[in-house]
C-alpha cells in the first residue's frame, strides 16, 4: 500500500500559502472518482487514514469524496467559463476576470466560436510542440505556469535561483497545436521569460513557465487573454457532453 511522503513544508494558512485561494477548475464531479472507491493498484492514493500502526490508503465512496460543486448546483451546473484579460511582458501586480457558472445556459456563458477540444478519461488531450506529440496534457487554472518537456528538449534553460523555471535571457516566443481526442485541433502562441527578474510585486505574468519531462500542463498564463469553457463530465452542453475544454 502507498504510504504518506513529505514533499515540502505545509501550506495550510493564507499565511504560508500567500494567497486567499487557489482556482483550480476540474472537469470531474469528484476529485478521485471510481478509482478511490476501491483499493488496489488503480487506487491512487488520494485518501488516507492515520491510525497509530501508520498511514495507509483508504476507499472513499464517490458521495463521500470532494465534490465538484458546480455539478451540484441546480442549474447552470454543466461546466465554468474563465475570462482573464491579456497581460503585457514583465507582468503586473494584479488584474481581474470573470468565472461564470455554465455553458450555453445564459446569455453571457455561450460557447461562440470556441472550438471544442474533447478529453480521455483522465482529462487530458494531446499537444504538438517542436515536432513531438505529447499524449499527456491537460490544462489548469492552479498551476502558476505553463510547464513542458525539459531543458534538453526544448533548447529552454532553468533558472538559477527559481530552479524548477525557465530563465532565458530574452523572452522566447514558442508556438504549439492542441489536439483534443474528437481530432480538432488548436495552433496556440506563447512566451517564455525569465522568472528570476520578474518584480517581486509580480503576480500575474503570461511568460511563466517551467519543465514537465514528457508531459505538458497549461497553466494560468494560458488563460490570459482567453475564455476557456471547462465542461464537467456527463453533463450535456451546446457543446457535446462533457468532459471536453473549449476556447
Amino acid at each position: 500500500m502507498k504510504v504518506c511522503a513529505s514533499t515540502g513544508d505545509p501550506e495550510d494558512t493564507l499565511r504560508t500559502l500567500g494567497a486567499n485561494g487557489i482556482l483550480g477548475i476540474s472537469v470531474f464531479k469528484q476529485d478521485c472518482g471510481p478509482a478511490c472507491a476501491g483499493l488496489g493498484s488503480s487506487n491512487p492514493g488520494f485518501y488516507y487514514a492515520c491510525p497509530s500502526s501508520g498511514c495507509r490508503t483508504v476507499a472513499v465512496s464517490l458521495q463521500n469524496q470532494l465534490q465538484n460543486p458546480v455539478s451540484l448546483f441546480p442549474s447552470d451546473n454543466n461546466g465554468t467559463v474563465i475570462q482573464l484579460p491579456s497581460v503585457a511582458a514583465g507582468g503586473v501586480a494584479s488584474t481581474s476576470g470573470m468565472l461564470m457558472f455554465g455553458i450555453g445556459t445564459q446569455s453571457n456563458n455561450a460557447l461562440g466560436s470556441a472550438k471544442v477540444l474533447t478529453l480521455d478519461g483522465d482529462g487530458n488531450f494531446s499537444t504538438i510542440y517542436g515536432g513531438q506529440q505529447i499524449q499527456s496534457t491537460y490544462i489548469d487554472s492552479g498551476t502558476n505556469g505553463n510547464f513542458f518537456l525539459d531543458s534538453r528538449t526544448t533548447g529552454l534553460p532553468t533558472c538559477s535561483v527559481s530552479t524548477d523555471f525557465y530563465c532565458p535571457t530574452t523572452l522566447q516566443s514558442q508556438s504549439a497545436t492542441n489536439r483534443g481526442v474528437n481530432g480538432v485541433t488548436t495552433a496556440v502562441t506563447f512566451s517564455v521569460g525569465n522568472v528570476d527578474t520578474l518584480s517581486a510585486r509580480v503576480s500575474a505574468a503570461g511568460e511563466v513557465a517551467g519543465p514537465n519531462p514528457g508531459g505538458f500542463s497549461w497553466g494560468l498564463p494560458f488563460f490570459y487573454g482567453r475564455s476557456v469553457f471547462t465542461a464537467i463530465e456527463g453533463q450535456s452542453t451546446s457543446g457535446g457532453a462533457g468532459p471536453y475544454v473549449a476556447y
